[in-house]
């Protein structure tokens, strides 16, 4: 906890948990009309006392928008992420704890998902599947994959030979015993830290595919269609594109530092 508990870990943990709670909260709060009622006379109004952060182009106010789009965005995000460990973390554990041949048939298969930058294979992914929220989150659970199945599978062949885990094996025990109680438990740590990462991708990743219309559809309030939407009216409302891109700005930047000071809480090497 005193290395935890840091400037960068505070600041992490503040930005974080403050993202977090207005994704929960917000839409028990705030009526999910707020953020699609119309006011044509009010659009792209500046920041004023009726609208704290202004009015997009449809005179929605753009602070409701932010609000209930983080609900959307760290929902997708988390979704993502939690797809590609479920996918991941077998094929990287199984692959390090046997390695061999079955090693080298599931990595080039992952290495098949990595020669594509994960933004496009998403693309790829949510253009096939058709745009919408759940091919958003299985497109870039997908294309998170095979980054987790790499960094378990380093971590897996590291463990696998430890003295403690030839110890067990000459004690018999089997291999799904010998994976789940003493391979996975001590690769958590740096699985925590790469999830926490990959959550700050993914949310960019979210924003990137909405962006381009391959995301989340209108009339849903997501930080990334807020983006796209705005790119027309920069020159009379530029307050429409800086609201949503400062809400990714801060969260991704409060993940990143979660992130790093997780990493180096978490690795016994860092350690003094």
């Amino acid at each position: 906890m005193r290395r935890f508990l840091t400037t960068k870990g505070l600041i992490g943990l503040v930005l974080v948990s403050t993202v977090v709670l207005v994704a929960i909260l917000a839409p028990l709060v705030i009526p999910p009309e707020f953020a699609t009622k119309m006011d044509m006379r009010a659009r792209l109004s500046p920041p004023t006392f009726a609208h704290p952060l202004g009015t997009d182009q449809l005179g929605r106010d753009l602070m409701y928008r932010v609000l209930l789009g983080a609900q959307t965005s760290l929902g997708i995000a988390a979704a993502a992420v939690g797809m590609s460990l479920v996918l991941g973390l077998p094929l990287g554990l199984v692959s390090g704890y046997y390695g061999g041949r079955i090693d080298n048939v599931l990595m080039r298969l992952v290495d098949a998902l990595l020669s594509f930058p994960a933004l496009l294979l998403a693309l790829t992914i949510s253009a096939v599947l058709g745009p919408n929220l759940q091919n958003t989150i299985i497109a870039i659970g997908i294309a998170f994959t095979p980054f987790l199945a790499r960094i378990i599978r380093g971590e897996a062949l590291r463990v696998a030979a430890m003295p403690y885990v030839e110890a067990a094996r000459a004690g018999g025990t089997r291999d799904l015993p010998m994976m789940l109680r003493h391979i996975l438990p001590n690769i958590m740590p740096a699985m925590i830290v790469q999830a926490t990462i990959s959550l700050a991708f993914a949310i960019l990743a979210e924003a990137g595919l909405s962006f381009l219309g391959l995301g989340t559809q209108p009339p849903s309030a997501s930080w990334g269609l807020m983006i796209q939407a705005s790119r027309d009216y920069l020159d009379r409302g530029p307050w429409t594109a800086l609201v949503p891109g400062f809400a990714v700005a801060i969260t991704v930047l409060g993940l990143n530092m979660l992130g790093d000071v997780l990493r180096d809480v978490l690795d016994p090497r860092a350690r003094k």
